[in-house]
């Protein structure tokens, strides 16, 4: 008995938190949170964003309750929700570098070539670099054009460029791109 009674004056002797002790570790969650955030943000990109506020928010609401349950479903739910924001807003820019490189191969006669750039109002997904056409054929359905196009990294002129290789057809809209592309790291999201 004499241990159990040990262990009881050992855990007696143990300082509790106290009330005011638990907002200052409150916030250092926080912060440690925003910290890894931070750095998820910094090293991975757009990709980490999700799992990086899913994180966050699993944690803020830990802090609120007590039902680690509650905070893992909250931090899975902003998880998902932000990857599919992110996802259709990196669709959407890649569909506007689609649509600009499609309308310049167009405009251009086979062996042509012209330069292409888009910038959004937000600095994502800008890209500038060459476009040529290489051949034009008639389907039954559609006028087409294939053609070479660059993409420069970086603004200087001696910056490298990696050459791909695409389709573009006309129909009552336009020329619009007619290619389907596996799923490459060029286009990320979206295949």
């Amino acid at each position: 008995m004499s241990g159990a009674h040990d262990f009881a004056a050992r855990r007696s002797s143990i300082p509790h938190a106290t009330p005011s002790v638990r907002p200052r570790a409150a916030a250092r969650v926080v912060a440690l949170a925003a910290l890894c955030v931070s750095v998820a943000l910094a090293s991975s990109g757009c990709s980490s964003i999700g799992a990086a506020s899913g994180a966050a928010a699993a944690a803020a609401t830990g802090i609120v309750t007590a039902n680690p349950a509650v905070g893992l479903g909250v931090g899975i739910a902003v998880q998902a929700a932000t990857d599919e924001a992110v996802n259709r807003f990196m669709k959407s820019m890649h569909a506007d570098q689609q649509e600009m490189l499609a309308e310049t191969a167009g405009r251009l006669p086979v062996g042509g070539m012209d330069i292409w750039r888009i910038k959004h109002q937000l600095p994502v997904e800008n890209g500038h670099g060459q476009v040529r056409v290489t051949r034009a054929f008639a389907s039954a359905l559609a006028l087409c054009k294939e053609f070479v196009f660059s993409v420069q990294d970086g603004e200087a002129a001696d910056a490298p460029e990696q050459w791909y290789t695409a389709s573009t057809c006309h129909d009552q809209g336009g020329w619009k791109w007619a290619t389907a592309e596996p799923a490459v790291e060029r286009w990320g999201t979206l295949q």
